[in-house]
């Protein structure tokens, strides 16, 4: 992210909680992030999602950052607070995320996933894929099919037959750009993105080709997000594999 995005989105949130008690911005804000966090900021929701919508748009629609700033707004609730989690403990690593999330409390997270779970952002255009026929269908298969013999499981097995997610803990693959899902993916299958032990990502993502992830990427970022469409039902899927973020509310 550039320089003078970063400092905006830090104004913001150091003004937003410093609009909640009527206190000089630098002055709330060291306050507020010191020893004590910002535990006793009586701020707003409103306040608290300032620094999200700045990159993932008011309704969670993504697309800030040059595409980097995945589309959340829809996205399970649990997935959703618990990649906050993940930034604050280190699972992830992001700096901006990091010091958005690293001194809030887990009933703010927890609402904040809660507000953007709610949205309904409208659809996005698909990308037009600057790949192969061979490329997309290869993703295709993957995606819709996996390969049983070197342990791969469909993407379809676990995102819901819809790769909209299933509730409460897994996200839906689409609506996201190539780059987004490719450097994902790659980060899960160098260790660089972890999860909570079994990281079932890895095990999936290290059986796969760079040209594997990049056709699997290329044709999720080529689907279109259906009209309305939402995650699947809690206990509405069978997962294949044993995953340690897939572990209700913690």
């Amino acid at each position: 992210m550039r320089g003078p995005m970063l400092i905006a989105l830090l104004a913001m949130l150091a003004g937003g909680l410093a609009r909640a008690h009527g206190a000089p911005a630098a002055a709330h804000a060291h306050s507020a992030f010191g020893a004590a966090g910002p535990a006793h900021a009586a701020t707003t929701l409103r306040q608290r999602i300032d620094g999200c919508i700045a990159c993932h748009g008011p309704h969670g629609q993504g697309g800030g950052s040059g595409g980097y700033a995945p589309r959340i707004g829809g996205k399970p609730a649990g997935y959703l607070y618990h990649q906050m989690q993940n930034f604050r403990d280190g699972y992830r690593a992001y700096p901006l995320m990091t010091w958005m999330v690293q001194y809030l409390p887990d009933a703010y997270m927890k609402e904040i996933a809660a507000y953007f779970a709610r949205q309904n952002p409208p659809p996005v255009q698909p990308q037009t894929p600057m790949a192969s026929a061979a490329t997309l269908a290869l993703g295709h298969r993957l995606v819709t099919k996996g390969d049983a013999q070197r342990g791969v499981p469909a993407c379809m097995a676990c995102h819901g037959a819809d790769l909209m997610g299933v509730r409460p803990d897994v996200p839906g693959l689409l609506g996201l750009t190539n780059d987004y899902i490719n450097a994902q993916l790659g980060a899960f299958k160098q260790g660089i993105r972890r999860t909570r032990e079994p990281n079932c990502m890895h095990e999936v993502t290290a059986r796969l080709s760079g040209a594997e992830i990049g056709a699997v990427s290329a044709w999720l970022s080529a689907q279109p997000v259906p009209p309305g469409a939402e995650p699947a039902a809690a206990g509405s899927v069978k997962f294949p594999l044993r995953c340690g973020s897939v572990v209700g509310d913690r």
